[in-house]
C-alpha cells in the first residue's frame, strides 16, 4: 500500500504532504481534530484523529506542538511512521534519523549527527557534525546548531536561532527567534536574546 495518513491538516501538514508526494506517496489523506475541515491544499481531510487506528497505511503526525506530537505517536505506537526527507535537503550518509521525523527543503545535517523520532528539521536550518537532537524537538526555519551540540527532548529552537559549538540544551526549552546561545542551558524555560537569557 502506498497510502500516507497525516494527522494535522494545517500549514505544517501541507508541507509534510508535499515532501511525501516527492518521496513517492501517491495516496495522501489527512485526519484532523477539527471535523469541519474538508481539505488541506489538494489533499482531502477524511475524518478526525481517532480514526487513525482503524485505517490502513503509514502514519505521520504533522503537529507543531511537541507534547501533542509525542502523545499521538505514542498512542499509535506499533504503526509505521516514515522518515520524510525533502530531495533538496543535504543529509550525510552516516546520520541516524528516527521514525516520524521530517527534514525540509534546504536543511543540512552533517556527519556524525543523530536525530530522534518525531523531530522537525525545518526549512534551511542546519545541524552540524556530531550533534544529538533528541525526540520531538523542532529546529525551526533558518536555525543553526554548530558542531557537537546536544538538544534535549521536546525543545523548540526558534527561527534564526544559533547554538554555539559544544553546548547542551536541556529538555523542554524554548529558544526564541534570533536567540544566540553561547553557554549550555540546564534549566527548562524560555530563553531569548543575544546572548540568550531566561525570561519569566
Amino acid at each position: 500500500m502506498n497510502r500516507l495518513i497525516i494527522i494535522g491538516a494545517g500549514g505544517h501538514g501541507r508541507v509534510v504532504a508535499d515532501i511525501a508526494s516527492l518521496r513517492g506517496y501517491t495516496d495522501i489523506v489527512f485526519l484532523d481534530a477539527d471535523a469541519s475541515k474538508a481539505c488541506c491544499g489538494p489533499w482531502p481531510v477524511v475524518g478526525t484523529d481517532d480514526m487513525a487506528g482503524s485505517m490502513d497505511g503509514d502514519l505521520f503526525v504533522a503537529i507543531g506542538r511537541a507534547q501533542h506530537r509525542s502523545a499521538l505517536m505514542q498512542r499509535f505506537s506499533g504503526r509505521r511512521f516514515p522518515t520524510l526527507i525533502h530531495p533538496a535537503a543535504t543529509v550525510a550518509a552516516d546520520v541516524e534519523i528516527g521514525d516520524g521525523t521530517v527534514v525540509m527543503a534546504g536543511a543540512v545535517i552533517n556527519p556524525g549527527a543523530s536525530i530522534g523520532q518525531g523531530v522537525i528539521i525545518n526549512t534551511s536550518s542546519s545541524v552540524d557534525h556530531d550533534c544529538a537532537v533528541h525526540d520531538y524537538t523542532h529546529i525551526a526555519v533558518g536555525a543553526h546548531l554548530c558542531g557537537s551540540v546536544t538538544v534535549g527532548e521536546g525543545t523548540w529552537v526558534g527561527a534564526g536561532a544559533i547554538v554555539s559549538n559544544n553546548l547542551s540544551i536541556c529538555a523542554g526549552c524554548t529558544l526564541g527567534a534570533g536567540t544566540v546561545v553561547v553557554r549550555s542551558i540546564a534549566q527548562p524555560g524560555t530563553y531569548i536574546g543575544v546572548p540568550a537569557r531566561k525570561i519569566k
